[in-house]
């Protein structure tokens, strides 16, 4: 029996917050009480903030570390093991590591990653290298013509989670703004004016002669299997009415309050980005979660692409009138664990893992994690 017992903290579960002191017993939380402890050995927190350890299931950070610069493609192995310590360094215990299956770009990155990085996933998990826990996150992309096909490789895979649908065929859904869309597919080189009205000619050609059929495929295997299901980018009421329809359990990054709002009335989860968060607003110009959070239409925080946003971007919601620091830890802890099936973790309570965090606020009042712990042993 392998025993730690913290003492003096800040304790955030999942309806209150209060000083007290929490025992670790075999990788499992044993008991969490109000008040000091005097037992001998336990470890003094001095007033930081003891959270759950964070959820995470919609991340591209790792494609930053597969392709660090355009037309460099790093070694799997490598970027995984680099991902998987800046998760433990931002707090995050349990991660969906987000794969794009389907490249828009013939013979593009995505091509080669979308294989060499489901590989490393699975032999870094095999050989226990990872501080933290990983599964898989297949990002389905409709309208290119091999998406399908790679699916199918993995749709059995031991790892996978969720399964969301997205749409970026530019004029609809995140890219309705086509000015927007240009400036965005054109951080790493221009397009001559006909080289990009041809673009979006293709890219509509292959929206219509591939999505629909790829969508009806995914959720008709997804469903099979149990798998969960994501509809990403929801704009118009139409798309929620489709995704109930489909039975999708979230709305990933809904662009407007109107398809939020029709999500929360149809019981999906609404997911927005913790950048979104803590920069004031979505890069795509689309609607802000902080504008959502105050219409109370927001249920998890996904980082994205930036790990430390879960965390700051939950302090930065429980400011907003109408939210606690207990009912903002949850879009990042519990929310997410409970909406993809894990229910024993996401939660300071007697049973469940000792996935946690210790996190200081420093001289400019933003959170840091000092510690990680995850199965009651240290990860950061």
């Amino acid at each position: 029996m392998k025993q730690r017992i913290f003492r003096n903290a800040r304790i955030v579960t999942a309806d209150e917050a209060f000083t007290g002191s929490v025992v670790l017993e075999d990788g499992l939380i044993r008991s969490v009480d109000t008040g000091n402890t005097a037992v001998a050995g336990a470890e003094d927190w001095a007033g930081d903030w003891l959270l759950p350890g964070l959820v995470e299931v919609h991340t591209d950070n790792l494609e930053k570390h597969l392709s660090p610069r355009p037309g460099v493609l790093w070694n799997a192995h490598s970027a995984m093991l680099v991902h998987d310590a800046q998760c433990a360094a931002a707090g995050i215990t349990t991660v969906l590591d987000s794969v794009v299956i389907g490249d828009l770009d013939e013979g593009g990155p995505r091509c080669q990653t979308q294989h060499t990085s489901i590989a490393a996933l699975h032999q870094c998990h095999d050989e226990d290298l990872m501080r933290v826990a990983h599964l898989l996150h297949l990002r389905c992309e409709l309208s290119a013509p091999d998406m399908l096909e790679v699916f199918h490789q993995y749709a059995d895979d031991a790892l996978l989670t969720l399964v969301s649908m997205m749409d970026h065929t530019p004029g609809q859904r995140q890219w309705r703004d086509l000015k927007t869309y240009r400036r965005y597919t054109e951080r790493n080189g221009s397009y001559t004016d006909a080289g990009f009205d041809a673009m979006i000619a293709q890219r509509k050609a292959d929206q219509q002669a591939y999505s629909l059929t790829h969508r009806v495929e995914i959720v008709r295997e997804c469903q099979a299997r149990g798998l969960p299901m994501a509809s990403h980018d929801d704009t118009l009421l139409s798309d929620i009415a489709q995704a109930v329809e489909e039975r999708v359990v979230m709305s990933e990054f809904p662009t407007t309050v109107e398809a939020a709002q029709a999500a929360r009335t149809a019981g999906m989860a609404i997911i927005m980005g913790g950048p979104n968060m803590v920069k004031g607003g979505s890069h795509s110009g689309n609607v802000s979660a902080a504008e959502l959070a105050q219409l109370d239409l927001l249920d998890i925080f996904s980082s994205d692409y930036v790990p430390s946003s879960l965390l700051l971007g939950t302090f930065m919601l429980s400011a907003l009138d109408g939210w606690t620091l207990p009912k903002a830890v949850r879009t990042v802890t519990r929310n997410p664990a409970h909406a993809i099936g894990l229910q024993d973790r996401g939660v300071i309570a007697p049973g469940l893992r000792a996935d946690l965090l210790r996190v200081r606020m420093n001289r400019a009042g933003m959170p840091m994690v000092t510690e990680t712990w995850f199965g009651g042993t240290r990860a950061f």
